[in-house]
């Protein structure tokens, strides 16, 4: 008899769960789940509602801190269904049920934006280049002038009043400097003559720096800037959200990045320029250089990593069918592909 009762819960078990509030977890991820006062907004949330209704369940919906408390939240059975931009994967599955895939997905990178063909110039006319060239300039100038000073009496080109003698010592003083002087304008007196060599061998040292500023500046730029695949990324400040299948992918490949706890706090992180370059879901970086990044950041080179998105529920669910029966319907009569279209059509 009590063998009997037992077979007759578990047939009935379907129906309980959906007499009952289900209880579905989330996180916030653009533009999967959203928070949007007290309604909850996103391609993954209005795919849960037609689901639902089309199964005719009732629920209540807690929108978590962190990505991994909601998985926690599944694995411990605490919650009925968690929704977002969930990865399959064969380490989840393992201590979970996954429903079909929902949403075909992949990793991409992102990077500060910027314009490709304006990088030389904006590097070129920088702040630290500016300063550089402004303090050439002036020894260049103090040096023409100290060496009027000298020689104004003793040769014809520097014997004018030191108004007029401003502009032909400063180009005496750089054609020193650059070509090594005019032949018929060497010094004549001792201190000009003194002064003059240790002009040209203080150039050499002038110009070196002046090189070297100006190569290591562009050099910086083009590290920080040249990021346009995974193999770029090695040696660069790359963040990802911790746990995520972006940071063990990194792992695998041996890359160092940051871990953040939150997507919220890896894109902050990214808009205060201590990144240089985001690995995460290619969907919700598209959505971001869209939105609130647009002018921020920009994607680079192609979808890697493809996975699959799917609703989690603890093991053993008798949801996770009925899930599919109605996704499968959904996809059929087309409420799938208007869901998808209201919040992937303009993106990248």
């Amino acid at each position: 008899m009590k063998s009997v009762l037992i077979f007759c819960l578990m047939l009935l078990s379907p129906l309980m769960a959906a007499a009952q509030d289900l209880r579905v977890v989330t996180v916030e991820r653009p533009p999967f789940s959203m928070a949007n006062g007290d309604d909850h907004t996103g391609f993954s949330m209005e795919l849960w509602k037609a689901i639902a209704e089309d199964r005719g369940w009732t629920y209540q919906i807690d929108r978590l801190d962190s990505f991994g408390g909601m998985l926690g939240e599944i694995e411990n059975a605490t919650a009925d269904v968690a929704i977002a931009n969930i990865s399959i994967t064969a380490d989840r599955e393992q201590v979970m049920d996954f429903t079909h895939t929902i949403f075909e997905s992949g990793l991409h990178i992102m990077v500060p934006f910027s314009k490709d063909r304006n990088s030389a110039l904006e590097t070129v006319i920088s702040r630290e280049v500016l300063e550089v060239i402004a303090i050439a300039f002036l020894l260049l100038l103090g040096g023409g002038m100290l060496m009027w000073t000298f020689e104004r009496k003793s040769q014809p080109y520097f014997d004018r009043p030191a108004r007029e003698a401003i502009f032909p010592s400063f180009w005496w003083a750089l054609n020193l400097v650059v070509n090594g002087g005019f032949e018929e304008r060497q010094p004549r007196t001792f201190l000009g003559r003194i002064f003059g060599v240790l002009l040209v061998i203080s150039s050499l040292f002038i110009v070196s720096v002046f090189v070297a500023h100006i190569t290591a500046s562009m050099t910086v730029d083009a590290i920080k800037s040249n990021v346009s695949d995974i193999r770029d990324l090695y040696g660069k400040n790359v963040g990802t959200t911790q746990g995520s299948t972006s940071a063990r992918y990194l792992e695998r490949r041996e890359i160092e990045y940051q871990p953040y706890e939150n997507l919220d706090a890896l894109l902050q992180a990214f808009e205060d320029k201590q990144l240089n370059a985001v690995v995460f879901d290619a969907p919700i970086l598209s959505h971001y250089v869209n939105t609130r990044g647009a002018g921020i950041g920009q994607l680079v080179g192609g979808t890697f990593l493809r996975e699959s998105y799917g609703a989690a529920m603890p093991t053993g669910s008798p949801l996770s069918e009925e899930f599919n029966r109605s996704l499968l319907r959904l996809r059929e009569d087309g409420t799938y592909a208007q869901i998808y279209q209201k919040y992937f059509r303009n993106l990248n």
